[in-house]
């Protein structure tokens, strides 16, 4: 048999357990989208708090003291779901769309275990954060969605591309960093889930999509 016969069966033995050992459908579109709705909703949500009469640059606000303090909770509440729901949509449909390209079912085990190691972190992230509210300290609620973010997307990486780790490492790190400023949330929040997320989505696009 030719090297190059041997090399050609390789390769296509390599992407069979590629495919059944990982989720190779996610987009790099939707990563791309993901970043343009979270800093879409990061700028309604800094003119929201900047509107306020007791806004106090950069970004921080007194909830004590508000006498609307319930609805600029709800209104910002609001505004996280709509981009949580629309990235996740987007993320669905394009994954979708390429696992059929890629012959690939959306919804197996691989997926399942995908889902659960993203589900996992990311829930108990959200009880830390209703915590935060609860106790009214709102300092360290940006801090704690990109940790734990970065925490799940490093726990799902084993499931689908190695650079979905990278990405989870850098929101970690943006996360531990933007602790260390809480009054810097907003920013950091729309640099981990807007900036990182086009630069990734753009480099999955370019290096698996096309």
């Amino acid at each position: 048999m030719e090297e190059k016969e041997i090399h050609d069966e390789l390769a296509a033995i390599r992407g069979l357990m590629e495919r059944s050992s990982k989720f190779i459908s996610l987009s790099g579109l939707s990563g791309i989208l993901a970043g343009v709705y979270a800093l879409v909703g990061a700028t309604i949500a800094y003119f929201t708090i900047k509107s306020n009469p007791i806004y106090n640059p950069p970004g921080t606000v007194n909830f004590e003291s508000l006498g609307n303090a319930y609805i600029i909770f709800m209104t910002l509440t609001a505004i996280a779901i709509i981009v949580l729901i629309a990235s996740i949509t987007t993320g669905i449909v394009l994954s979708k769309r390429k696992a059929k390209k890629n012959g690939q079912s959306i919804w197996s085990s691989t997926s399942r275990a995908l889902l659960f190691h993203i589900i996992v972190p990311l829930l108990t992230g959200g009880i830390v954060i209703v915590l935060f509210f609860y106790y009214e300290d709102i300092r360290f609620i940006a801090p704690t969605m990109l940790i734990f973010y970065g925490l799940s997307l490093v726990s799902a990486s084993n499931f689908t591309f190695t650079d979905v780790k990278y990405l989870g490492l850098l929101e970690i790190v943006l996360g531990l960093i933007a602790a260390c400023f809480p009054g810097y949330g907003l920013l950091f929040w729309a640099l981990g889930f807007g900036v990182l997320h086009i630069i990734y989505g753009g480099m999955m696009y370019l290096k698996y999509d096309r």
